[in-house]
Parts: structure tokens; sequence; C-alpha cells
């Protein structure tokens, strides 16, 4: 692994090109009173590819379209040139415990994260979307009796929209099919199901995270008549199976199950067979890399599905207290090295960029989310200079939109 700074062996030669025009002055109104509007910068990017000075019009709560800045059509209530500035998609975090920790939604909505999927908490009404954030939810994580997470945080079956809640029990193939189809007509997006034998070295969840000390192992986890049983279900209905995996058992348990996704990268080191079968299998992977970095398997995991061509869904579970409630740099930091080979190039740097837009929207099911494309949802944000040279400066956007609508500005003289 070449260990120097991720973009340094391309980054002068993409700052010659993107720096290229000068900074131009730059003010953007504060009211909403514009129904057309267009943003112009000396870098777009579309959910796709990095477009230099480039300019996206915005109607109402759509996209209209993306194009150079000397080709976008005139006509529109406002244009707002940014200058040396990156616009792109709002950021779309696919694994989140927002409601169940009491996160700030509005906090997270002005880091840069428009969208989020809630993976294991309260059921929630899909909301947002027009100035708030667009909070979809999993509903309670479905677990064995006794097993994880209710051994570690409590509040497991106490009913699906509580406060409290993060669990609920399925023990045979009966009780699965029940709880999937409840959850979807509550308006599940996703159903989440936890095969955790607990025992992995540096498994985040064993601290408990404040919550006490973990019980012995091994934990109960569903039989696989019962996991089969809730993926069949989920999928007659049209919603997707996440699975929490940590180590061999669960993860073969889950591919033996047909789930779609693997909520994190397992924790423990996996057999390659099963690493080979779950890419075969055509399982996504959502990354969690910056809170899982203490897990012993965890980088030797990454490199293995990378090699293999695992498709990676970017996650950074916030919640946890030790990521950021917002975008996440260091988990891109991490993405990047541990999904990259050895020389790191700009189609991977692109690659991150687009597993927390265009590529989650895609996995999300919602047309266009994660885009800036004709009709796509108008959730977009902008940082001053150019975060694919340093992903940090997404930590803190100058720009904010959600919906068409503004919400964060700090483009004003």
């Amino acid at each position: 692994m070449n260990n120097k700074h991720p973009l340094s062996s391309f980054k002068y030669v993409f700052t010659a090109l993107f720096l290229s025009q000068g900074i131009s002055s730059h003010v953007i109104a504060g009211d909403q009173t514009y129904s057309c509007r267009i943003f112009k910068a000396d870098r777009v990017f579309d959910g796709y590819n990095l477009l230099p000075n480039a300019a996206v019009m915005v109607r109402g709560d759509k996209v209209v379209q993306v194009e150079a800045q000397d080709s976008i059509p005139q006509g529109c209530g406002k244009t707002i040139d940014l200058g040396d500035a990156t616009i792109l998609p709002g950021f779309i975090e696919s694994h989140a415990h927002i409601t169940y920790q009491n996160v700030s939604a509005d906090t997270v909505l002005k880091h840069g994260v428009t969208t989020v999927r809630d993976t294991g908490g309260p059921l929630r009404e899909v909301t947002g979307g027009k100035g708030e954030l667009r909070l979809l939810s999993a509903g309670p994580i479905i677990q064995a009796t006794g097993g994880y997470p209710s051994n570690l945080f409590g509040g497991g079956d106490g009913g699906h929209h509580g406060s409290d809640i993060i669990s609920t029990t399925a023990d045979s193939p009966e009780e699965g099919r029940h709880l999937v189809h409840h959850l979807a007509e509550a308006g599940a997006v996703v159903i989440k199901i936890a095969l955790e034998v607990g025992g992995e070295h540096g498994a985040p969840w064993s601290g408990g995270h404040g919550h006490g000390t973990a019980p012995a192992t091994p934990w109960p986890i569903m039989d696989e008549a019962t996991a089969i049983a809730i993926v069949e279900e989920a999928h007659s209905l049209g919603l997707k199976v996440t699975a929490h995996v940590g180590e061999n058992i669960g993860v073969e348990l889950a591919l033996n199950a047909g789930v779609d996704e693997f909520a994190h990268i397992p924790c423990a080191e996996i057999d390659p067979n099963l690493l080979a079968r779950a890419v075969d299998q055509g399982v996504k992977m959502v990354t969690t890399l910056d809170t899982l970095s203490t897990c012993h398997g965890i980088n030797y995991n990454t490199h293995e599905l990378a090699h293999l061509g695992a498709n990676f869904i970017y996650g950074s579970e916030i919640g946890h207290n030790d990521v950021p409630w917002g975008i996440n740099a260091e988990e891109m930091h991490r993405m990047l090295q541990l999904t990259s080979g050895h020389e790191i190039d700009f189609n991977n740097v692109l690659n991150v960029f687009k597993a927390a837009t265009s590529k989650a929207g895609e996995n999300l099911g919602i047309d266009q989310l994660g885009t800036l494309t004709p009709n796509a949802p108008a959730d977009i944000i902008a940082v001053r200079g150019n975060p694919f040279e340093k992903f940090k400066l997404l930590e803190y956007p100058d720009l904010v939109i959600s919906g068409g609508r503004i919400v964060v500005n700090n483009f004003r003289d």
C-alpha cells in the first residue's frame, strides 16, 4: 500500500485543470422567492463525473440540467457564481442510528448529509427532503431472542415505535414473515437482521458503547430457516435485507439466506471463499470503516473484497460517539486507502464520491437521488475549494440545499 497522501500523486495535474478560471465575486440571496436558479462553480460533481467550469440549473425542488457555464440556458430568476468552489449532490448516509441515538437531524443536514437511512431503531415514516433531512427507516433490527443487539443495548421487543426500541425478535419462519410484513406496512424501506455471535477482536459493539459489559459469547442467533423466510418475505414485498454480520458463522448464514447487503464490512477476518461467494451473489457492502477501525479483520476483508470487485456503499454509522454528525472525511479516506490498489488514481477517488451519492441513491431505489441530473431531487451542497484533493472540506459545507430550499448559505458577502 502506498502510504503517501492519497491524493498527492495527481493533485497538481487536476489543480491546473480545475483552477484555470479566476475567482468570481459571489452573492447568494437568502430568500426562497426564485423558482429557478443557476449555480455556477469552478467544479461540479454530478454524481458520476467531475466537470470543470460547470453550472447547475434548479427549478423548484428539482435539478433541471448541468452544463458547461457557457452552455447553460439563460432566463432563470437568479444566477449565482460561487467561484473557486465545488458543487455536489447532497451525501447519502446508508447506515445510521439517528432516531435511536437522538441525533439532531438539523445538524446532520447542515453538515452535508441530505439523506439518511436509519438502520436500527424506532420505525418512522419517510420524512424530509424539502428543507429538512430526508430520513428513511428500517425500524427495529430483527434478532433471535436473547441475541444482539438487545443483549447489549436493551429496548428489545417493547413495540416497534417506542423511542428506546433498537430491535425485535423472530424465532421461527412464521414470526419472521409476520414481522417483515408488519414493518413493510408501517413504512420500512429496508429490513435489517442481526446475525451476530460475538467475540470478534476489536468489535466496537463488544464494549457496549457505554451500555455496560458484554455478556458471554456465543450469543443466540436466528436459525437458517427463519433467516430465509425473512429474506423471501422482504423480497416478495419489494424490500431488500441488510445483515449485521461480524464473523464467519454470521456471514455464511447471511449468504445462505440470500441477503442483499452487509450492513458493515465484517469485523473478524473472513474466510476468503465466503468473501468471494458474497461478491458472486451481488451482496453490497456498506463500509462503516471508521467506527470499525479497531476490528482486527477490517483491513484484510476490505482489501480482499475490493480485489474481488465488491460493490461498496458509503456509511459511517452516524450515532456512534466516534464519528461526525454529517459527512465523515475519515470514512472516505479509509475507503480510498482500503479499496484502491497500491497506486491510487483519480478513478479511485471518484468511486468514493459515487459510493456516497449516485451509487447510494441507486441502492435506496429512489430515482436519481444522489445525482445532479435532469429531474433529480435538488439536494445540493457546495464547498469552497476542491474536496477531491482534501476530503475534510466536505465536513463544513458552505452551501446546503434540500429539495430546492437553502438551508446553509455561507457565500453571502
